[in-house]
């Protein structure tokens, strides 16, 4: 078993219902979603090139998954996020972009969020004490000689390399793609997410996600709400 600590918006909002389309799987559910139907692109490709994500599920990585450490327990790991994410304040993230991250696609800010990186820091070091170290295995999967010197550090000191200084929000949506389906993808894409990001996205809760056994589909285990119960929008 493993967790993650991630961020994803509520299961009904609009954008998650959209990214689970596109991605073939609902992470509340587990539930395998037909893929859409757009115009120059086939169904069988879109599932293709997103089998990577879709495992995944829909989210923003701010804990990568770990093994609980020896002697803590899950209701220990819950019982700290709850009150780690009530003692930080929800915010909006600026307006989200479909952008190109190396050879893959994602969902990005248009400008740089201070305060999401600020969160992400803090969820990794207010979190590790949680972690067991990486195994032999787990760090050679990590393929640390493509790492830079920083990168390699933090996978070595946080378990995973794009942390602090490395970290950049995103939300993956596709794997690797060719350079020949670069193109086409970038305009399913647009075409896919435009009527979804036309708002800021709230982040106002945590999400523990889990892996049951390795290679296993994630799934969302629980949201933990963000700042205090009189201070929260109500729907």
């Amino acid at each position: 078993m493993r967790y993650a600590i991630y961020f994803t918006p509520p299961a009904y909002d609009p954008l998650t219902l959209a990214a689970a389309q596109w991605l073939g799987r609902n992470a509340f559910s587990g539930e395998a979603m037909e893929p859409p139907a757009i115009r120059g692109i086939g169904i069988h490709d879109i599932a293709f090139n997103t089998a990577l994500p879709r495992r995944s599920g829909f989210h923003a990585t701010l804990k990568s998954p770990f093994r609980l450490a020896p002697g803590v327990t899950e209701q220990a790991l819950l019982r700290h996020l709850m009150r780690f994410a009530g003692a930080h304040d929800p915010f909006d993230l600026p307006r989200l972009e479909v952008v190109r991250l190396g050879n893959f696609f994602g969902l990005a800010p248009v400008l740089p969020c201070e305060t999401m990186r600020f969160l992400a820091a803090a969820v990794v070091q207010e979190f590790d004490a949680f972690r067991a170290p990486l195994s032999e295995a787990e760090l050679e999967r990590c393929d640390p000689g493509d790492l830079t010197a920083p990168q390699f550090a933090n996978l070595h000191r946080w378990g995973h390399p794009y942390v602090m200084d490395e970290f950049r929000f995103h939300m993956t949506l596709t794997g690797p793609l060719s350079a020949i389906d670069m193109q086409r993808f970038e305009l399913a894409l647009r075409d896919h997410f435009e009527p979804f990001l036309r708002k800021p996205v709230e982040v106002a809760n945590l999400a523990l996600f889990v892996e049951e056994e390795q290679g296993a589909p994630l799934l969302v285990h629980s949201l933990h709400p963000m700042g205090r119960v009189a201070s929260r929008k109500i729907a």
